[in-house]
């Protein structure tokens, strides 16, 4: 009897306390009409399901270091398990969100897909967007699933290493089986080339996907995957589309920062399924990423604040960009993540100059001008390096350096042993050094036991 899967497979909590068939049946509950094309139009509207997306990477990167004693000692279960990196996050009664809100949008996506075609009242080109838009949500959600809870991508194993559940269509009683890392991808970048042709080249709102999100997913997959000609061509393409910079030189003398859905940097609106911005789980920035970022850039000073404005008993500095928009961090494809994609592949592809040209275009509005100073060829660092550099100083907080991590673990010149102190002396973490060896495997999140006790053939990770 499989009628209870979907419910632990994808449901987030609210969804929980309704019973199977309600959670079936969502898209004709109210007053929609069963089979008319508007229907998917409200589904894909609701960004409460597809717009958000996971929050514990940034708690296993290194980007942070939460190092005061108080603040582990009043540190949620999950958070103090994750970052020390223990077999398990979860017990059996705690529920995984950043394994079921990627599920959930799963399901919605697969409804879609499945239905829309058939649907009544809508034109074959409306019908057709709306799929598009479906599997782009849909690939986002597997990339963000196989990156978690998978190996980094490796052209030589990626067959035969575990990825996630592949679900394709909305069935309540499909075999949860994992499948390869391989097959994930392979399906993420269908879904992605299948979705960019039918997709608008601008949409009224962030949240929506345009052909520039489907563009910008390929690159970040494409990067993930280590294919450096595909993830340049697609990050190009994006910015063939979107391209607008914001300067921060504007927002540094106290004028309001823009909001998410108005932000010209952002491609596809992605947020954080839990906000890190009030004690005790605020995410205190490790000295290895204050160095990288130094006083004088002005992410430094619009995007971190002393840990005191939220705990007076916190030392050091912490990741603020929530405390100044007042919402949650967005983990969607930007404009300064292409420009970061396009300057690695440049790099990689033996274009130094070129690299530090594209990453100059981004530099030149993360500085007073005063303080400013162009990268050239000059640089003690290699271009790659100043690349790498560059996406921690842009990127941190957001998910993207745990990603990084993994997958820069697999080059000898990249891979670095990760360590932590834990002081605080509980029953959930004893005291003591944690350490994360490269390729190691805490570097996949352990499945959660719900879904795992409900569907045993969900194979665990090491």
């Amino acid at each position: 009897m499989h009628l209870l899967r979907p419910l632990a497979l994808l449901a987030p909590a609210a969804l929980l306390l309704a019973g199977c068939k309600d959670y079936v049946d969502i898209k004709t509950q109210g007053t929609l009409i069963p089979s008319e094309t508007a229907n998917y139009r409200l589904l894909l509207n609701n960004t409460g399901v597809l717009e958000r997306s996971v929050s514990v990477p940034d708690i296993t990167a290194d980007d942070v270091e939460l190092a005061d004693l108080t603040q582990q000692r009043a540190l949620p279960n999950y958070v103090a398990r994750a970052y020390t990196w223990q077999p398990a996050f979860y017990d059996c009664t705690e529920t995984d969100l950043d394994w079921n809100v990627p599920y959930a949008a799963i399901f919605y996506a697969n409804t879609v897909a499945a239905e829309v075609p058939g649907s009544n009242n809508g034109t074959d080109a409306t019908k057709q967007q709306l799929l598009a838009e479906a599997l782009v949500h849909r690939a986002d959600a597997y990339l963000v699933l196989v990156n978690c809870y998978a190996k980094a991508y490796n052209s030589s194993t990626a067959a035969a290493d575990l990825g996630v559940p592949l679900l394709l269509t909305p069935a309540v009683n499909a075999a949860l089986t994992r499948q390869s890392v391989q097959a994930v991808y392979g399906q993420i970048i269908q879904d992605l080339q299948a979705a960019a042709p039918s997709l608008p080249t601008t949409v009224p709102f962030n949240t929506q996907p345009g052909r520039a999100a489907a563009y910008a997913l390929l690159a970040r997959t494409y990067l993930l995957m280590g294919d450096y000609g595909q993830a340049r061509q697609n990050a190009e393409a994006a910015l063939a589309l979107q391209s607008t910079l914001v300067d921060l030189n504007a927002y540094a003398s106290g004028a309001t920062y823009p909001r998410r859905i108005s932000d010209p940097e952002v491609i596809l609106s992605k947020v954080a399924n839990t906000q890190f911005s009030a004690a005790p789980i605020v995410l205190r920035l490790s000295p290895s990423l204050l160095s990288l970022l130094g006083t004088a850039d002005l992410r430094y000073s619009l995007f971190t604040r002393p840990a005191t404005t939220v705990a007076t008993t916190y030392t050091g500095r912490i990741f603020a960009r929530e405390l100044l928009t007042g919402e949650p961090r967005n983990l969607g494809p930007s404009v300064p993540e292409m420009l970061l994609i396009k300057a690695e592949c440049q790099a990689r592809q033996n274009d130094g100059a070129g690299a530090l040209t594209t990453l100059n275009t981004l530099r030149v509005r993360r500085f007073r001008p005063a303080d400013y100073v162009p990268l050239t060829t000059a640089n003690a660092r290699p271009p790659l390096q100043l690349v790498l550099d560059e996406r921690r100083r842009e990127l941190f907080c957001r998910g993207f350096r745990w990603f990084d991590q993994k997958r820069l673990n697999q080059d000898p010149a990249f891979a670095q042993t990760q360590a932590r102190t834990w002081l605080a002396t509980t029953s959930v973490v004893p005291a003591g050094t944690y350490t994360l060896a490269p390729g190691g495997a805490h570097y996949l999140f352990p499945i959660p036991p719900i879904p795992q006790r409900l569907n045993p053939e969900i194979v665990s990770n090491p």
